[in-house]
Order: structure tokens, then C-alpha cells, then sequence
């Protein structure tokens, strides 16, 4: 892993943005493997930890998403006036 400070992060946001879900699942899950590892420095605990967070909110981005399209197929986020208009 490239040096880093606590403020950096070893890969853009926007390069964050790119990450399918499965590539920031696996990337998380190698971070967490990492930390629970043990033997990293402070410095890199806390760089790994940020990117750790990152991840997650990427992954959570991603079942959002997922979620909203689900929901629009199954009709689910139609307001509730569309309902009583249909019935009518």
C-alpha cells in the first residue's frame, strides 16, 4: 500500500465512484481483513479505516440504488393519489 496520511486516500473519489458493488464489497472486505490482521501502524490503521468507510458508503450507494429500482418495477414509489385515481 502506498504511504498515505490520515487525510489522503490511496484511490480518488472519483475512482471510488467507478467501483462496481462487487469491487468495493471485495476491496471492504479486504480492508476489514487488514485491521482485524493487527501489526499496522496507527497512522495506517486510520488511513485503512477511512477507506474502509468509504467503501461501505459506496456499497450502501449501490443497494440504494438497487432498492429504488426494485421499488419503481414493482410500482411501489407511485404516490398515493395515483391509487385512489386508478380505482376510480
Amino acid at each position: 500500500m502506498p504511504k498515505t496520511t490520515a487525510s489522503e486516500s490511496p484511490v480518488p473519489d472519483d475512482a471510488l465512484a467507478a467501483l462496481s458493488y462487487e469491487e468495493a464489497r471485495d476491496e471492504l472486505i479486504a480492508v476489514v481483513a487488514r485491521l482485524e490482521a493487527g501489526g499496522a501502524s496507527l497512522e495506517e490503521s486510520l488511513v485503512l479505516w477511512e477507506r474502509g468507510e468509504a467503501l461501505a458508503n459506496r456499497c450502501q450507494q449501490w443497494l440504494d440504488g438497487a432498492r429504488e429500482r426494485l421499488s419503481a418495477a414493482q410500482g411501489l414509489d407511485r404516490p398515493a393519489d395515483a391509487d385512489e385515481e386508478d380505482a376510480r
